[in-house]
C-alpha cells in the first residue's frame, strides 16, 4: 500500500484508513472524486460545492471505518455515492431547493441512514460545544482552550492566571467545566423543546 495510484480493494481502503495511512487517502480522494463531482454538477451544484461534499463524504466513511464493528455490506464505490447523496440532498433542502437527483448508472444505493444521522450528531455536537464555550465569558473560556486544546499543565495556567497554586488551578478548571456542562446541556434542552413545538 505504498503508492497512492496503485490498484486498492475496498478492504485495503478500509484497513488503510483504520490504521491513519495517508497514501491510502490520497487514492481514495483520487478514485471516487468523480463520481461525487458527476452527482453534484448533474444537479444543481458547482465543483466547489462537490468537493466540500466530497470532503464531508469521507469524514463519514474516515469516522465509520474506524469502529470496529463497522462492516461494508456494500462495494465502497455505492457507500461513497449514497452518502454524498444524501449529503448533497440535505445541502440543497438547507438552501431551499426543489430538486429532482438525477440518477447516475454508478450502481445501487445503501442504506447510510444510520452513518449519516451519527456523523451530523457529531456536527451538531461540536457546533454547540464551540457555543457553549463562547458563551462560557472569561476567565473561563481561556483557561479550558489553554488545558485542553494548548495542552498547558496546571502550573502553566496556576502561573498564567496568577493563582497561588496548581490546586487552585485546577479547581478552578473543575468550576469552569460545570458551566460549561450547564451551558451545554441547558442550550441541548432550549432547541430539544423549539424542536418539539
Amino acid at each position: 500500500m505504498s503508492k497512492p495510484n496503485m490498484q486498492l480493494s475496498d478492504s485495503q481502503f478500509l484497513q488503510g484508513l483504520r490504521v491513519g495511512n495517508n497514501e491510502v487517502l490520497a487514492a481514495l480522494y483520487k478514485k471516487y472524486y468523480n463520481i461525487v463531482l458527476k452527482l453534484v454538477v448533474n444537479n444543481s451544484g458547482t465543483s466547489d460545492a462537490a468537493k466540500d461534499i466530497y470532503q464531508e463524504t469521507i469524514i463519514v466513511l474516515y469516522e465509520n471505518a474506524r469502529k470496529p464493528a463497522f462492516e461494508l455490506n456494500c462495494q465502497l464505490q455505492t457507500y461513497i455515492y449514497s452518502v454524498a447523496k444524501r449529503l448533497w440532498l440535505k445541502q440543497l433542502k438547507k438552501n431551499g431547493h426543489t430538486f429532482l437527483i438525477r440518477e447516475d448508472d454508478e450502481g445501487g444505493i445503501a442504506d447510510v441512514t444510520e452513518d449519516i444521522a451519527l456523523h451530523q450528531q457529531k456536527e451538531n455536537d461540536i457546533e454547540k460545544a464551540a457555543k457553549s464555550l463562547e458563551s462560557l465569558g472569561e476567565p473561563c473560556a481561556t483557561l479550558i482552550k489553554d488545558f485542553y486544546v494548548k495542552k498547558l499543565s496546571m502550573d502553566e495556567i496556576a502561573e498564567k492566571f496568577g493563582y497561588t497554586n496548581a490546586d487552585n488551578a485546577k479547581n478552578q478548571k473543575y468550576k469552569c467545566l460545570q458551566r460549561l456542562k450547564k451551558n451545554f446541556f441547558d442550550k441541548n434542552t432550549v432547541e430539544q423543546s423549539e424542536i418539539e413545538k
